[in-house]
């Protein structure tokens, strides 16, 4: 695989020499030969052009749901990727969201084949309790053995305070980590939107930021007394901020993420009944809004995931108060965080955490092995249809005026870069 990118603006902040500057790179072998202000690329190299092209070391999303196995209709692991690959994404977190659910080695071992050949890495997330019934744990360690990075009943809270204890206290022996969906069951109780003005006017069964709040508090409660590892995913409130900043202040080692799509919309984006905003946990008010963006900017909030969840068509099409939650989030992932925190913020948060959940971080340096996201940070436009490379069509943002679009990406084993 020999490539040459023409006149690429890098954005490494640990390469000083190159760091905003305009230049050809030749890559040899998935290796970076050369960065030069001009590069005559040898016979048989595929040359790269695009306006305005930068390039960065590549991009991780911590929480993706594909569909296989079980729901191959919404997405196999291998389209996944490639719409993952396409949107700027080299490594995924792939969420336990499947059919059987990932509680053994065998049904990891199956998604890691699927995996083995495509461009962008996957590592896998088992379910916490078997069959994620909340009651048993899993084989925690024969699947970490196997390739599992943490542990997670997929959007489905800890009801068992004593469950979420031993759960802590047993990954400790292998320095695992625990992942627990910030939601108390009985206070949301089947909700489908914030609670608030607008769920009230529209006549949906709100869910309270308390909801989320209180379960982040007795999580946190258990998390200092058993020690361990926590990971809370998906946070929602000024509140969780509030209360995951503490933690943190007092040395507990918890870490979180924020959907970007709590970045983008509020509440106020239900008005149109679109069952693409229907999502967990719900759009929250603009105050809610805007201290997530602050989280993320004081290094609270460890983490932005696309939260990608490609759903049935039918799944979709209904009653809001009967569809199930979830929007597609890939496609879109730069173009929001491009659009509200800038390019460098979202190139930085958009490769956090890789080191942490078992990925190589490779700089865009002579001899390092290429590893890199490939966009337009200043290109506007509308999400169509056609913007969407995702087998599922229900995008949160379709219709939404972006700022930011990927090419692709280039890692050690292949390219993928759209038109």
């Amino acid at each position: 695989m020999n490539i040459c990118l023409r006149q690429a603006t890098i954005v490494d902040t640990t390469q000083k020499e190159h760091h905003g500057q305009k230049r050809d790179i030749l890559i040899e072998g998935g290796v970076i030969k050369a960065i030069q202000s001009s590069i005559t690329p040898p016979d048989g190299c595929t040359v790269i052009e695009r306006d305005n092209l930068h390039v960065s070391p590549s991009w991780m999303d911590t929480g993706v749901c594909f569909g296989e196995p079980g729901y191959e209709a919404r997405e196999t692991i291998a389209q996944g990727l490639k719409t993952a690959g396409l949107s700027g994404f080299g490594q995924v977190l792939l969420l336990p969201n499947t059919l059987p659910i990932p509680d053994q080695t065998n049904t990891l071992a199956m998604m890691h084949q699927k995996a083995a050949h495509c461009v962008v890495g996957l590592k896998t997330i088992g379910a916490l309790t078997k069959q994620c019934n909340g009651h048993d744990l899993a084989d925690l360690f024969d699947m970490y053995q196997s390739g599992a990075v943490g542990f997670f009943d997929y959007k489905k809270p800890i009801q068992n305070s004593h469950l979420l204890k031993i759960a802590l206290q047993y990954t400790q022996v292998f320095n695992a980590r625990v992942w627990s969906y910030p939601l108390d069951a009985a206070m949301h109780h089947k909700a489908v939107a914030h609670e608030g003005t607008v769920s009230t006017s529209l006549g949906l069964k709100g869910s309270p930021a308390l909801a989320e709040e209180l379960q982040i508090s007795r999580d946190l409660s258990v998390l200092a007394y058993s020690g361990g590892k926590l990971h809370i995913p998906t946070i929602s409130t000024a509140k969780a901020v509030e209360l995951i900043g503490e933690a943190k202040a007092k040395g507990l080692d918890v870490t979180c993420s924020v959907a970007i799509h709590q970045l983008w919309g509020d509440e106020s984006a239900l008005l149109e009944f679109d069952t693409n905003t229907h999502l967990m946990p719900p759009l929250r008010t603009l105050e809610d809004q805007q201290a997530l963006i602050q989280g993320l900017l004081s290094g609270v909030i460890d983490y932005v995931t696309s939260d990608h969840n490609p759903l049935d068509t039918e799944l979709k099409r209904i009653e809001f108060d009967l569809s199930t939650p979830g929007s597609l989030g890939l496609e879109a992932a730069f173009g929001v965080l491009n659009q509200k925190l800038g390019m460098d913020q979202a190139v930085t948060l958009l490769q956090k955490g890789k080191s942490a959940f078992g990925f190589s971080n490779y700089q865009i340096a002579v001899g390092q092995p290429v590893d890199m996201s490939l966009f337009n940070p200043n290109v506007k436009y509308t999400q169509q249809l056609n913007d969407l490379y995702s087998t599922a069509k229900n995008s949160l943002y379709l219709g939404a005026e972006l700022t930011g679009k990927a090419w692709g990406v280039i890692t050690q084993k292949g390219m993928l870069i759209h038109e």
